[in-house]
């Protein structure tokens, strides 16, 4: 088969498959299907999509990553931090769960894929590493803590806010712990026991669908959910109606101001592109979009109280024969007269059309059969460049999980990988995800040690998961309705448990104080920002780069003396070392570059005012690795500024590189051939066959083993 050929299709290395390995792919991506079918659902509501959405991003992308990347075992699908980053980046743009939001959600995985197949074209896989490890660490234990947190509510089945400051929607769910729905804290609780018991005693088991198969029977045999859809008609109680009718003039307040944000928001762009930033009319509507933005805070906070003071408003409802809504009424005023059914109700989910009346538990709920639709999506311009910087950051950060996943299971197979082709390969996963419904994916560590754990050879097994999850969409999908959602959050928050390592904050403080710094920060920097996770990485990754260019702003510089063995060593360590009058010896530990080159020139000119004998200056460059045009430029004015006083400046031990520069430019006849040597000693030597009898008693040039 021709080398091109696989280089296209790299899946085309599996074949021809033996029926060993076959089996073993097949049984083990049936065991990762039956992980990650529950856990799609679960990220997917992480993402603020509705739970369904999860089962599509779970289909084609996790077999395209596997067609097209390098790694047998790597598994593909939803994972916590990349789908909560989604909804982080979203959330401020669309209602979470709205046709809108989808509709984001959507494009934003094509511009991920897109971001990820072009750094994989173009070979840019190592523009990762600008993420350093000690960001990408401090930024995943604030996310798994966050991830976890916000779960909270769906455990206790309470409502949660969603402001500028997830600190504050934390601290507002806590305060309706007094609300608790114990059925839903129940269901949650036992989800957890059993995946935990699961885990620790028989890990070999699918802990996660067996607690999904446990708690969805229960829901169904005991009525867990109890819920009805309610509109404005159906209110007998004309008090009660009244009450409701103001709460929805508020979230029609709401609304439509937020309508006319996005409005103001188009046309402001508009005016800017038009008439220009400074222009009268273009300040007007900003100022008249920052009012509008003021009174739709006001509005949302006003929403909020109507609802806080629904929130404990119990209700009953009368009913037809068969089970429909004929009549809603408050539970201390509901007639006698009238037949009721069984169930209190909370008056939940408030719009400015309708509400939910909960009396139970909240489950997934129907779920849609078939397979997603293929199109392309809906391109929102207004909101692309928004999205662009937010596609940057899950684009690397999601690259990034997956080919740290990659690398360690790498390690074990002794499998050779390719990260540009796994860039390829993540690519083309979410730019085909994003045809059929999916929002943006990457490699999971708990499915991909499920993978390899079971024995996947190829991957075949990714393919076989993505066929397992066809057949559920396609036949399985009613018997998911009844499964808790308190158990989707029990889902997630055990997944993302294992993600908190604070550990490894502390070994990268250890590592380097500087390393420990950026961990650090990052990991206050993305709880300050949450909801805006990206932020917190871009300050992370930020303030990494900024402290790598002040290490190398200040590299080591040494003054050297002679050791009893011959070798130039640091005066700092051996302060008793002979050294000469006639030649200072220093050795500068970092590239010669713009940003510490002025540092090199003034640690040679105070070495020359230090010892104003000198007539030769030795710069031992084994730890010069780069020359660049600013180095150039200084070097050559310090050699033309000593000799004009008398001193030569002389190199030792320089690599090719830096040579070729000094040859590409001038320098290197500046400098002189005869002032160029490849190791120390030789020119040490020739520096003092110059300096002849006048420095025949100098303990610097002898070596003592030569003696």
């Amino acid at each position: 088969m021709p080398a091109s050929l696989k280089k296209f299709f790299p899946f085309l290395h599996w074949f021809p498959l033996k029926g060993d390995i076959l089996k073993a792919d097949f049984l083990a991506g049936i065991t990762v299907a039956l992980v990650l079918i529950p856990q799609s659902m679960a990220y997917a509501q992480l993402a603020g999509m509705p739970a369904y959405f999860g089962l599509y991003a779970a289909f084609l992308p996790v077999a395209v990553a596997a067609l097209w990347g390098s790694s047998n075992q790597l598994a593909t699908g939803p994972v916590a931090v990349v789908s909560l980053l989604t909804a982080s980046s979203l959330a401020v743009l669309a209602t979470p769960g709205s046709d809108q939001f989808v509709a984001l959600a959507i494009m934003l995985a094509l511009l991920v894929g897109i971001v990820q197949l072009l750094l994989g074209v173009f070979k840019l896989g190592v523009i990762v590493n600008f993420l350093s490890h000690p960001v990408i660490v401090g930024f995943t234990n604030a996310a798994a803590m966050i991830i976890g947190l916000s779960q909270v509510s769906k455990l206790f089945g309470v409502p949660m806010g969603r402001s500028e400051h997830f600190i504050n929607d934390i601290v507002g769910v806590f305060r309706l712990i007094g609300d608790t729905h114990l059925p839903t804290l129940a269901m949650g609780v036992l989800a957890i026991a059993i995946m935990w018991s699961i885990r620790k005693y028989k890990p070999k088991l699918p802990g996660v669908l067996i607690a999904v198969v446990v708690t969805t029977l229960l829901s169904w045999s005991i009525g867990f959910e109890r819920n009805a859809a309610g509109k404005p008609e159906q209110i007998a109680d004309p008090a009660l109606l009244a009450v409701v009718q103001q709460s929805m003039a508020a979230a029609r307040r709401v609304d439509d101001l937020n309508t006319l944000i996005v409005e103001k928001s188009a046309a402001l762009k508009s005016m800017q592109k038009t008439a220009g930033e400074e222009s009268v009319r273009t300040v007007q509507m900003a100022a008249e979009l920052e009012l509008a933005r003021i009174e739709a805070r006001a509005a949302e906070d006003a929403f909020n109280k109507e609802k806080a003071a629904l929130r404990h408003l119990q209700v009953v409802r009368s009913v037809d024969a068969d089970g429909a809504t004929l009549a809603i009424y408050a539970l201390d005023r509901a007639p006698q007269d009238v037949a009721l059914d069984d169930t209190r109700y909370r008056l939940r989910k408030l719009t400015a059309s309708d509400f939910k009346l909960v009396g139970g538990g909240e489950v997934v709920g129907a779920i849609p059969e078939g397979l997603p639709s293929v199109k392309m999506p809906d391109f929102n311009l207004d909101a692309l460049g928004s999205l662009l910087s937010t596609a940057l950051v899950i684009s690397l950060v999601g690259f990034m999980e997956a080919i740290s996943i990659a690398k360690a299971i790498a390690a074990k197979t002794r499998q050779r990988l390719d990260p540009n082709q796994e860039l390829i390969g993540q690519g083309l996963s979410n730019v085909v995800g994003s045809l059929t419904q999916a929002f943006p994916v990457s490699g999971s560590f708990s499915r991909s040690a499920v993978n390899m754990n079971a024995g996947a050879k190829t991957g075949m097994s990714s393919v076989i998961t993505a066929l397992f999850v066809l057949l559920t969409l396609l036949f399985l999908t009613p018997l998911l309705y009844h499964l808790p959602q308190a158990v989707l959050a029990a889902i997630i928050i055990m997944a993302v448990i294992g993600l908190v390592n604070l550990k490894a904050v502390k070994h990268a403080w250890h590592a380097s104080k500087h390393d420990g710094i950026a961990a650090v920060a990052t990991f206050i920097a993305t709880l300050a920002f949450a909801p805006h996770l990206d932020n917190g990485i871009m300050v992370g990754a930020g303030l990494a780069l900024g402290l790598y260019l002040y290490r190398t702003m200040s590299p080591r510089v040494a003054i050297l003396g002679r050791y009893s063995d011959g070798t130039l060593r640091d005066l700092k360590v051996y302060p008793d070392l002979p050294t000469s009058k006639h030649l200072v010896a220093i050795r500068f530990d970092g590239s010669l570059y713009f940003a510490n080159v002025a540092y090199f020139e003034d640690a040679v000119l105070e070495a020359v005012a230090n010892h104003p004998d000198a007539r030769y200056i030795l710069v031992v460059g084994d730890g010069i690795n780069q020359l660049d045009a600013s180095g150039e430029e200084v070097v050559h004015h310090l050699v033309e500024r000593l000799r004009s006083t008398g001193v030569t400046l002389v190199f030792s031990g320089l690599k090719r590189q830096v040579l070729d520069v000094m040859r590409a430019t001038s320098l290197y006849d500046v400098i002189g051939q005869n002032n160029l040597f490849a190791t120390e000693d030789q020119a040490i030597t020739a520096i003092y066959e110059q300096l002849g009898e006048n420095a025949a008693d100098d303990l610097f040039c002898l070596i003592p083993s030569a003696r």
